[in-house]
């Protein structure tokens, strides 16, 4: 799986700079997001495994199904991605330039499972408190795992605060084993 973020980096970073300069980040999110999902599908991801077809065809077929999703230079990247035989980087491509986009826009997800649903004005209270110790916002997302017994955790990006009863208690047995 590194191979495929290592290969989809540079297209990413370079749709980036495009989208960045032109003030069409959000624009181009879309057009990415909406090409990943036209090659995950299982029909087309069958035609473009297909070795008799060409990067002609292969583009074609995407910017067809996209229809006008894509603009011009969108549809330009699709050629090139199709030349190069990398259409199946598209969601890796769009997952990166996601995360590029966060961080210009200094947006951090951050994802909360609690054993209970969580009440708006507690995850309003979270998000403030998290947005306030990481000094950007915050894009919340709720989660309920009943295996918590009770508490929360809260994940973003390779940050994990684990403050649930099934936590604390799985490092209870450990000191007791230790």
């Amino acid at each position: 799986m590194a191979e495929r973020a290592t290969l989809a980096r540079p297209y990413a970073k370079a749709v980036f700079e495009v989208a960045l300069d032109s003030n069409a980040l959000a624009d181009w999110q879309r057009m990415l997001n909406t090409a990943a999902v036209v090659v995950s599908d299982s029909k087309v991801r069958a035609f473009l495994a297909t070795p008799t077809t060409t990067a002609e065809q292969q583009a074609a077929l995407v910017k067809d199904v996209c229809g006008d999703e894509l603009d011009a230079k969108a549809a330009k990247l699709v050629r090139v991605l199709a030349t190069n035989k990398r259409l199946p980087l598209l969601p890796e491509i769009a997952s990166q330039f996601g995360e590029l986009k966060a961080r210009r826009e200094r947006v951090i997800g951050v994802e909360i499972a609690s054993a209970f649903p969580l009440e708006a004005k507690t995850a309003d209270v979270l998000s403030a408190a998290l947005s306030k110790k990481w000094q950007c916002n915050v894009a919340l997302q709720t989660t309920v795992d009943a295996a918590l017994l009770g508490g929360v955790v809260i994940k973003a990006e390779d940050i994990v605060i684990d403050a649930s009863v099934r936590g604390r208690m799985l490092k209870l047995a450990d000191a007791l084993m230790a």
